[in-house]
């Protein structure tokens, strides 16, 4: 049985779902699966070794141009193979991570028409890539890319698949009509996927019921970290209290949520700091500018530190480093893969109670949740991690049961075991209908 996995690069930001895709791909490789990692878009940027295999299909720069400028499908092909070396996508496409949602309705909606869409080259240039490898399974990245399957089926009589990976916040946020038309066309070409793999159960519901999509084809495998090099690390001394943040630099994951909570802390005398590490982006950097302003205007510049975007060498020293780590998304999150990364080197979470978090907390034991809600998030944030500061015992209990339910259930192990008996079951049932 081979597999062709399909993963969406994020032009240059290492992201949750190029991790656990790089990760769920490493595992079955390493079990002796045949599958091949095929990225999309941009090369993927992850804090492992990259597995995926050349060429980038759907080149970002391609993609666009497609669509801007009708003339341009008609070049010569020498010019869309340069347009989609590795190198250049990097260097261009780091700069489209600064334009929002709202920009791109109309290149979404093209690419969900599939075979009608302006990307009608790209869609072909991959069916020709995907034939020579004659894959029993295309296991494709998120919604936005469902517009493909039809063809995929038709072409290469494949079995289609398709992860859930919190698309709602991007579609959420098109400007009409091309958010209606968006959804339209997810719950028409849906049909042509024979099973959606979600990360997280709240999602899984979420997803039937936001995209209307076929209840009986949705299947949960929570994500999965490679836990080896988590290894037990010593608790660092008690002052100052460390908080650690790991994602993204922008309003949505809750940065200032978090840094306005560490001001409250500080007001009743407690010493304590936030080290901050993830992506910025050229759009955000005023962002992180007025966060560290109002530090520096309180005279506590040394309790804020941006440690840029880092490797996994310094994201597990971030976390040897803290005592507790907290992302405080303003929206739902689908995944929580800092959650995990967290735990494993047993460091305990304080989390927002929304999204997947809660059943992340429920099944590891690791952390608190508190509810933004009923209080504002930095009050119940504060309250919430002033319960860890004043007791270490609890704070070591929570870290050393998270980083076992880590290591047990939320391994790469797992998440790679359980997503090929899926994969065998659907071309199982193939095999058999013939």
């Amino acid at each position: 049985m081979k597999i062709a996995y399909l993963a969406a690069g994020a032009a240059g930001m290492i992201c949750g779902s190029c991790l656990r895709d790089n990760r769920l791909a490493a595992t079955l490789l390493g079990k002796g699966r045949d599958v091949v990692l095929i990225p999309l878009y941009t090369p993927l940027t992850t804090d492992e070794t990259d597995v995926s295999k050349a060429p980038i299909y759907y080149g970002g720069i391609n993609v666009y141009l497609e669509q801007r400028f009708p003339l341009f499908r008609h070049f010569p092909s020498w010019l869309f193979r340069l347009l989609d070396t590795p190198a250049l996508l990097r260097r261009v496409m780091r700069f489209s991570a600064n334009v929002g949602p709202a920009d791109l309705g109309a290149l979404t909606v093209s690419v969900l028409r599939g075979e009608h869409g302006a990307q009608q080259l790209e869609l072909t240039k991959l069916i020709r890539g995907l034939g020579k490898l004659q894959p029993d399974l295309v296991h494709l990245p998120n919604l936005p890319f469902v517009g493909v399957a039809r063809e995929l089926k038709r072409s290469l009589g494949a079995k289609i698949f398709c992860t859930l990976s919190g698309e709602d916040i991007f579609l959420d946020e098109l400007e009409e009509p091309y958010r209606t038309q968006s959804f339209d066309l997810i719950q028409e070409r849906s049909e042509d996927i024979d099973a959606f793999v979600a990360t997280s159960n709240y999602y899984a519901d979420h997803a039937i019921k936001h995209f209307h999509l076929p209840q009986d084809r949705v299947h949960v495998v929570p994500m999965g970290i490679h836990v080896d090099d988590f290894a037990d690390g010593v608790e660092p001394p008690t002052d100052p209290f460390t908080i650690s943040y790991l994602a993204r630099i922008c309003p949505a994951k809750g940065l200032s949520n978090l840094c306005d909570a560490l001001v409250k802390l500080r007001a009743e005398g407690r010493n304590c700091r936030v080290r901050a590490a993830g992506y910025l982006s050229r759009t955000d950097r005023p962002y992180l500018a007025e966060i560290e302003k109002q530090f520096a205007q309180q005279d506590a510049a040394h309790a804020f530190e941006y440690l840029g975007e880092i490797d996994r060498a310094g994201k597990i020293s971030l976390l040897q480093s803290s005592h507790v780590l907290s992302v405080p998304t303003v929206y739902h999150e689908a995944k929580g893969l800092y959650v995990l990364e967290a735990l494993a080197a047993g460091v305990p979470v304080v989390q927002p109670r929304h999204g997947s978090f809660p059943e992340l907390i429920e099944a590891t034991g690791g952390g608190l949740l508190y509810d933004p809600l009923q209080t504002s998030d930095a009050t119940g944030l504060a309250d919430a991690i002033a319960q860890l500061m004043d007791d270490p015992d609890r704070r070591r209990r929570m870290g050393r049961a998270g980083q076992a339910a880590v290591r047990q259930h939320f391994n790469d192990e797992v998440m790679a075991d359980r997503t090929w008996a899926l994969y065998e079951k659907a071309c199982s049932d193939n095999t058999n209908a013939q």
